[in-house]
């Protein structure tokens, strides 16, 4: 049976089912020199294809030192909007315009811009899950991994506005003491967690340890033995004597964790719902054969006006100045 899927701004396309698509890929990645940027929370088939596999601070740095022509950013679309930011001259193109991300939604740029005017005094930190629009409204960006090492930086005299993710905002005022202003935003997969079903979990794999992105909800934290970002999560995994992980973040992560560590055993944390899965639904709009396609026809393409992209990129030269040495 062949696939047809639509692209933006071409007819639908059929995909022959008898294509070596991994063999095609591979070529016209090369013949067009184009690098793969893979998010950790994509399907186990596009992670084994990329180029650099990461978090948001991994993928930004990578994104800002490539020598490629073309970017593929298999990802949502925040992250596609990063790179072109970093790289006004290359070509960004992304498999899935409809890949967003539930958090970026939670906070419309405009929205923003009046919650900032009422605090004008307030310095602003935006978690990189965000529009560019509300990237250009901000003073710094963070990601999971630097956003403590950031904070720590700012002086306790100045007061802090953070967006738009409320819960790694919350995780950030226990860990640094700091009483900041926070946006009410959050990923749709974070928070649906079950602490009731995680601690059933914990009954039914009592040397298990837990890990959890600090997107998740505070009662998932509270039972948490490890919190960090994805990468984080991965590397603890890897470094830890123990066999057994509940992983309570997005289960694409999973994927490079079994790679990383085949004799140890990773249980993905539930959701309250009838599904025992945790993926993004945006982030699973990209498949392997909208990568062919958008390497085939070099579209979808991220454009963005050079007004707001000199202002988005800004703050996120700002985050890359402060977070040297963050890994």
């Amino acid at each position: 049976m062949q696939m047809t899927l639509p692209l933006a701004g071409f007819v639908q396309e059929t995909v022959d089912p008898a294509l070596d698509i991994y063999a095609e890929i591979a070529r016209l990645k090369q013949e067009k020199n184009v690098v793969l940027l893979a998010h950790y929370y994509q399907e186990p088939a596009i992670q084994d294809i990329a180029d650099f596999i990461g978090d948001s601070l991994g993928l930004s740095r990578h994104a800002a030192s490539t020598d490629a022509d073309i970017i593929l950013f298999a990802g949502v679309h925040f992250m596609a909007e990063t790179a072109k930011i970093l790289n006004p001259a290359k070509k960004v193109i992304l498999p899935d315009l409809n890949a967003g991300c539930s958090l970026a939604d939670s906070c419309p740029a405009d929205a923003f811009a009046d919650f900032r005017e009422r605090h004008p005094d307030h310095l602003v930190i935006s978690y990189i899950n965000c529009t560019a629009g509300v990237k250009a409204l901000s003073d710094i960006i963070c990601t999971s991994t630097n956003a403590e090492h950031l904070v720590r930086q700012i002086s306790e005299s100045q007061p802090i506005l953070f967006a738009p993710d409320r819960n790694l905002g919350r995780w950030l005022i226990r860990q640094t003491g700091r009483d900041m202003k926070v946006w009410d935003g959050a990923c749709i997969v974070h928070e649906t967690f079950s602490e009731r079903k995680l601690v059933g979990l914990k009954v039914q794999y009592p040397q298990a340890l837990v890990l959890a992105h600090p997107e998740c909800e505070t009662p998932i934290l509270r039972h948490a033995d490890f919190i960090g970002s994805t990468s984080a999560i991965r590397r603890h995994a890897r470094e830890s004597e123990a066999s057994q992980f509940i992983v309570a973040t997005e289960e694409g992560i999973l994927h490079q964790m079994r790679k990383d560590c085949p004799g140890k055993q990773f249980i993905p944390a539930p959701p309250e719902s009838g599904c025992n899965c945790s993926q993004c639904p945006h982030m699973r709009l990209n498949t392997l054969e909208k990568v062919y396609l958008c390497l085939k026809h070099e579209q979808p393409e991220i454009t963005l006006e050079e007004e707001l992209r000199l202002r988005a990129l800004t703050p996120i030269e700002r985050m890359m100045a402060m977070s040297a040495g963050v890994s």
